[in-house]
């Protein structure tokens, strides 16, 4: 059963009041935040360094990324079996269905690429620190930034497609559409000049673990 986003009731953000809510109701309450401590280890947690990855990641600067877009857990009230992703283009907000009316919530940026392609698909394979090879429409649109990896760049800290990589698939074919991490945190919640789904490195590793390779996606703009 699909989900029904024109009658804005799926998906619940608690604790935090959004803005620009589309698939998001949003309650009138105002938010109770966490003790600071509390908090402060939840972030370290989930954004610190990550020493023992292939290429040892640093701690991620949180201090130009709006709060919202931090990982969190929110109510869910749709069909949509656990397991299922849901990507918000519009509110830059991706969405991994749990059980018992849960989701966790991450905040992505959504480049040219991404918001091009919307619909139905299925995680057709992952990868670990992939290589990133710019498609022909990016070389044409920055060539002084993008001609020189036309044969593929290799894994890195600096590598665009981050620290790992979903390749979505439909029909057994490539969409050519990605989830994948970044090098610019800051770029979280925003409109960027390229590529697909974009997410803090250490959200995307996090989703990494916690999807299979055929698992549902739904993206909508």
């Amino acid at each position: 059963m699909k989900i029904d986003f024109s009658r804005r009731a799926l998906l619940l953000a608690t604790p935090l009041v959004l803005t620009g809510c589309t698939t998001i109701r949003c309650p009138p309450q105002q938010a109770v935040p966490e003790p600071a401590q509390r908090l402060s280890a939840q972030l370290a947690d989930h954004y610190g360094p990550r020493p023992n990855e292939r290429f040892p990641l640093p701690d991620v600067d949180l201090s130009d990324l709006d709060p919202q877009f931090l990982r969190q857990v929110v109510d869910y009230r749709g069909s949509e079996p656990p397991g299922t992703i849901i990507i918000d283009t519009s509110a830059r907000f991706l969405f991994l269905i749990q059980e018992n009316g849960s989701a966790l919530r991450y905040g992505v940026g959504v480049g040219r690429e991404g918001l091009a392609w919307r619909g139905r698909a299925y995680v057709g394979r992952k990868g670990e620190w992939p290589r990133w090879t710019p498609t022909q429409a990016m070389i044409a649109r920055e060539p002084e930034r993008n001609a020189k990896w036309a044969g593929g760049m290799g894994p890195g800290l600096d590598n665009p497609l981050g620290a790992r990589a979903l390749y979505l698939y439909r029909d057994g074919l490539d969409t050519l559409y990605r989830i994948h991490g970044t090098n610019e945190p800051w770029s979280i919640g925003t409109s960027v000049s390229s590529g697909c789904i974009r997410m803090i490195n250490q959200d995307v590793i996090d989703l990494y673990l916690r999807t299979p390779v055929g698992a549902s996606v739904i993206v909508r703009a």
